[in-house]
């Protein structure tokens, strides 16, 4: 007889105090008897690992076998998800946030729709929970043939880029050494490029599976902006430099390219960031790349960048 698909929940807790018990509960309580779970804590300060053991003590002792609690100096989301991959059993892994919350049958529905179609990335919809009101998000319906167009909708925030909107095969990230990024702040993204543009095969799940919560204060998205778009630009252009020599038959993470580009001239000018210095290759890259249209960066200031690349250059060789 075939064992069972088995599915691994990994999520990161750090400050979630307010929200780790219903978090919990939603996880715990799911009605799919085969998965394993997987708790990293990230060196948080505060009750968030006592009230987790309380609950699966006073209500969930029977799942303790299944129930790993890894412990950790505090590093960030990207360390912590690595960090909870060395534990991983499970046929797919879903990463998940602990101030969030799932639907009751929500891995139930992606194992069988793993089991239906095999497919090597499952992702779904999902509800955005601000304070006193909830939004449904509908994913665009991509397949593999798709691939490139889903990469550049998601890099460009037509799509959504989030890990906790997709389950993955286990072997993707085993087979292909998936990396994960240095920051925090856009590290979604960066392990969904690899991931989507090494998957064979992509199913769109159309159920609203997730609830995102936006009222929380200590949320990555709550931090400084001028961080975040720091942060979220030197893990793209890491995520070039990591690909920039992979042929793209392989893996085509070269599609993003030309938008990584744009985007990182820009943010630097926008933000006082630097990366011009820091990265001597954006002038000459930003020089090259295509005009094109369905980016965040405009055309209009896809062709500012191009001229202050270009005097860029004209000083540095004069």
């Amino acid at each position: 007889m075939d064992a069972p698909l088995t599915i691994s929940l990994v999520a990161p807790v750090y400050g979630v105090e307010k929200y780790i018990s219903s978090f919990a509960e939603s996880v715990l309580g799911q009605s799919y008897p085969h998965i394993q779970f997987i708790f990293v804590n990230d060196g948080t300060k505060d009750r968030s690992i006592e009230l987790l053991n309380e609950l699966i003590d006073s209500r969930f002792q029977h799942l303790r076998e299944r129930i790993t609690i890894v412990g950790k100096e505090n590093g960030g989301l990207p360390a912590a998800r690595r960090t909870g991959m060395e534990y991983v059993s499970g046929d797919y892994v879903w990463h998940i946030d602990s101030d969030d919350w799932l639907e009751p049958d929500a891995v139930k529905r992606i194992a069988e729709c793993a089991l239906a179609t095999g497919s090597d990335l499952i992702y779904f919809n999902f509800y955005k929970e601000y304070a006193g009101r909830t939004k449904l998000k509908v994913e665009a319906d991509y397949r593999i043939e798709d691939k490139t167009k889903y990469l550049k909708a998601m890099y460009n925030h037509r799509s959504y880029g989030c890990v906790w909107n997709k389950c993955v095969k286990t072997g993707l990230y085993r087979k292909y050494d998936i990396r994960f990024p240095q920051y925090s702040y856009a590290e979604d993204i960066f392990l969904m490029a690899q991931i989507t543009g090494y998957a064979e095969s992509i199913y769109h799940l159309d159920e609203a599976l997730y609830h995102y919560r936006k009222d929380n204060p200590q949320a990555i998205t709550r931090q400084n902006r001028r961080k975040r778009r720091a942060e979220a630009v030197r893990n793209s252009l890491a995520l070039y430099e990591l690909y920039k020599d992979v042929p793209s038959d392989k893996c085509p993470v070269s599609v993003l390219f030309d938008d990584i580009f744009y985007r990182s001239g820009l943010y630097s000018l926008m933000y006082g960031l630097g990366l011009f210095e820091e990265f001597p290759y954006l002038s000459d890259n930003i020089s090259r790349a295509s005009l094109h249209r369905g980016g965040d960066v405009w055309i209009p200031m896809q062709l500012l960048l191009k001229l202050y690349a270009f005097i860029r250059r004209f000083i540095s060789r004069s």
